[in-house]
């Protein structure tokens, strides 16, 4: 039986916790888990109770990302297509590594502290397009099977994998750069 009085108390941390991460900042981290509880609250009448209360918030708070990334998405893209792929374009080494763009060896410390590696995540989240992010989100981070993504987004499983690729690839150089690499 759900019990609103009580989702703040018994569930508000923990859907925080797991959204926390997901966008850009705390202050948006609780719009969402308050929106959450809001749309949990319209939408009582069509709980049928084949899931517990948490997991049934849980999945209302995961639409709300998608819901803030999309919204993020019909934003004006800012232009970041300057980025270029890191490989050889013609020759014979086509397809292959450009030198001073190659991956660093990379093996995290023990000692990296999690909350400022998160930190460095959003910035260079941040730096994605609007899209790249929602699908890097959905696929890495909420762990969305690939089916689900396509769908939510509009997009081929093709354009998925393309998506991610070049997300991956500009995630990595962005926190290579900000000092996460064995090559300092």
């Amino acid at each position: 039986m759900l019990n609103p009085e009580l989702w703040v108390e018994k569930h508000g941390d923990y859907l925080y916790a797991y959204v926390r991460y997901k966008v850009p900042s705390k202050e948006i981290a609780e719009d969402i888990v308050q929106e959450t509880f809001l749309s949990a609250l319209s939408s009582m009448k069509h709980f049928k109770g084949n899931s517990n209360e948490r997991t049934w918030l849980i999945s209302i708070l995961k639409r709300r990302i998608i819901d803030y990334y999309r919204k993020e998405a019909k934003k004006k893209e800012r232009n970041i297509s300057s980025y270029k792929l890191p490989f050889e374009e013609e020759g014979a080494l086509k397809g292959h590594w450009l030198e001073n763009r190659a991956p660093h060896s990379w093996e995290p410390d023990a000692e990296i502290n999690i909350d400022q590696f998160h930190k460095v995540l959003q910035l260079c989240l941040s730096i994605l397009n609007p899209k790249q992010r929602l699908v890097f989100i959905m696929k890495i981070l909420d762990e969305s099977h690939n089916d689900e993504i396509c769908q939510e987004v509009g997009i081929s499983i093709n354009n998925l994998w393309t998506i991610m690729h070049r997300a991956r690839l500009q995630i990595r150089e962005c926190i290579e750069k900000k000092g996460y690499s064995n090559e300092n």
